[in-house]
């Protein structure tokens, strides 16, 4: 029988308190918003604490929200009981001018490479990731392009002139 919500919820607010920022139980995955400083602990109590043992990563992503002010880059994990094969979705958000993350490399061994390329598209700074450098886009690139920073096509582009199109 898969772990329910309401355990999950209780065990990680009476072990992190004011930690835990916000729950979401809308979806299909029970999802918890904490502060970014405690997420290795956090994860890793999920790993230890025998009645949860979340002890699969199935995903680590980033994503950018340039209006969110202060909070413009969040890093999403995706822990997976496999024995009760129940899901929990963990986010924090850090800003954009200092995304630093734990790294979580040392707890799931498969996080190495994904922090790598949430370092590479989105520039989170995964402290203490043991090798922690770009792995899909080339070393000279100075901006990480699946942040919002950038127009979605050049504006000034001739062939797509409305004068061109008879408008």
């Amino acid at each position: 029988m898969p772990i329910n919500s309401d355990h999950i919820k209780e065990k990680i607010n009476t072990q992190f308190g004011d930690g835990v920022l916000a729950w979401d139980d809308s979806s299909d995955i029970l999802c918890v918003e904490i502060k970014s400083e405690i997420n290795l602990k956090v994860l890793t109590y999920l790993y230890d604490e025998p009645s949860l043992a979340f002890q699969f990563l199935t995903d680590l992503t980033g994503i950018h929200y340039p209006e969110k002010t202060g909070n413009e880059i969040g890093v999403i994990y995706h822990v997976h009981n496999l024995k009760e094969n129940t899901r929990l979705r963990i986010k924090i958000f850090v800003p954009v001018g200092k995304p630093d993350v734990y790294t979580a490399s040392g707890l799931f061994s498969g996080a190495n490479w994904m922090e790598r390329e949430t370092f590479d598209f989105f520039g989170v700074n995964f402290i203490g990731h043991p090798n922690l450098k770009r792995v899909l886009n080339v070393d000279e690139m100075d901006y990480h392009p699946l942040r919002k920073e950038f127009p979605l096509e050049d504006q000034t582009r001739i062939d797509k002139d409305d004068e061109m199109f008879g408008r």
